[in-house]
């Protein structure tokens, strides 16, 4: 039987603390292919990034996380990163007194079953930076010290571009940059999709998506999905907001 290649979300219940966050959601993603999760603030956007990715505070309750047929929902987040997993996240840390070419080369070596050599590591980083329109001397700052927003999104793309990933998780990546420096970020994006890696691109707006163009768009409103469709459901949402999708409030 050949493996299924796709990330796929079935039927997943998610708890924070002592409240239900997500209840029930159901997505496949397939390699080659973007798809967009938009919703208003509080609808459980970050909580399925972060359950995703295997964030420990976030608890499955029902459902579970295949990653090309293997079940990933146990597993700790080095471990799903090993897998192909990738998050960006919305408000990347800052590592003072790592540079960015360690940080990388540590993060490539962590998810490859052999080391990469000095130099092949090198080599790629400059070609994957001169993708990016990134200057050279960006791999010797620390990770993250004294970033623009712009610069913490660039260089959370560089870690995509290094780790390769089958599937890739945006968090919001959109948030905090004015439009070129959301342009720079999402040319980024473009330069590294293809027919091997699956994107979750999750935003408030369509504004992103005019530069990152979805095949799928979903609504995820109180913690379900509530609608699916293609980049006209983006548009949609932009012209008429999300108050058609939110639950009736109680009398």
């Amino acid at each position: 039987m050949s493996e299924q290649q796709e990330l796929k979300i079935e039927n997943l219940h998610v708890r924070v603390e002592d409240q239900e966050i997500l209840k029930g959601i159901d997505l496949t993603v397939e390699p080659g292919k973007v798809h967009a999760i938009m919703g208003p603030n509080g609808g459980g956007k970050s909580t399925l990034a972060y359950t995703l990715m295997g964030h420990p505070g976030y608890e499955v309750t029902e459902g579970r996380i295949l990653l090309d047929g293997t079940d990933i929902t146990e597993m700790a987040p080095d471990e799903r990163a090993k897998a192909g997993l990738f998050l960006a996240f919305q408000y990347p840390h800052s590592i003072p007194g790592v540079t960015m070419a360690n940080f990388l080369r540590t993060a490539v070596n962590a998810t490859r079953p052999e080391p990469v050599s000095p130099r092949d590591f090198r080599k790629t980083m400059r070609e994957q930076m001169a993708l990016l329109k990134m200057k050279d001397e960006f791999a010797g700052r620390y990770v993250n010290e004294g970033f623009s927003g712009g610069e913490k999104k660039r260089a959370e793309i560089l870690q995509m571009a290094m780790l390769q990933p089958k599937y890739a998780v945006l968090d919001e990546t959109d948030s905090g940059l004015d439009i070129d420096a959301l342009r720079i970020v999402a040319d980024g994006v473009n330069a590294l999709l293809g027919p091997e890696m699956g994107v979750l691109v999750i935003t408030h707006y369509q504004r992103l998506l005019n530069y990152i163009k979805p095949d799928y768009v979903h609504v995820l409103v109180g913690g379900r999905i509530v609608a699916n469709g293609g980049p006209e459901l983006a548009l949609e949402l932009e012209r008429s907001g999300y108050e058609k999708f939110e639950p009736p409030s109680a009398a």
